[in-house]
Formats: structure tokens, sequence, C-alpha cells
């Protein structure tokens, strides 16, 4: 199994809806992308002060195989959320990593 970690930073435009729409896109891709075992994703609700720098929404999916992994990028699903982002995005952060 592989871990999939995102957590996203949006510029100043985004409106609470638009969130909203993106994290309602995320939970979608469980139902509809082969080798999805989970996934969580959120707005970030964090009470810490420091060191978050501006990051506001979240991902995690767990994956059967690094296969699975692989195949999610170009998934046409995620291709259509990655496009969504256009305009949106400041900053992203991913970590892949095998889940022990």
């Amino acid at each position: 199994m592989y871990e999939h970690l995102v957590v996203f930073k949006f510029n100043t435009n985004i409106t609470p809806a638009k969130h909203q729409e993106l994290l309602d896109q995320l939970l979608g891709f469980q139902d509809h992308i082969p080798g999805i075992l989970d996934m969580s994703a959120g707005l970030n609700v964090t009470e810490e002060t420091e060191n978050i720098h501006g990051y506001t929404l979240g991902l995690r999916v767990t994956f059967d195989s690094l296969e699975s992994l692989r195949a999610y990028g170009p998934h046409p699903l995620h291709q259509e959320f990655v496009k969504s982002l256009d305009g949106l995005l400041e900053n992203v952060v991913v970590v892949d990593y095998p889940k022990i």
C-alpha cells in the first residue's frame, strides 16, 4: 500500500464555496478511481499559529499498490481536478510513501 498526501495553498481569490466544491470533487475520487482503498480530505481547522504557511486544504489517499498510485496522476478525473485549479493555486506539497 502507498500513502499519497497533498496540502494545497490557494491564492486570495478563492471563495469558501470554491473550497467546498474542490473538496467535494476530491472526495468523489474514491468511488471512481481504481486502486483507492481509503481517503480523507478536509479544510484546515488547525489552531496552530505557526508553521501553517497558508495551506488550507489537505488530502490523504491510500492506494493498494504503487501501480495504482502511478495510474492516479493521469486518470481523467484527477486531470479534470488539476485543470480546475488553474488560477487558484499558489503552492502545493505532495508526499508519497509506502505504508509500513
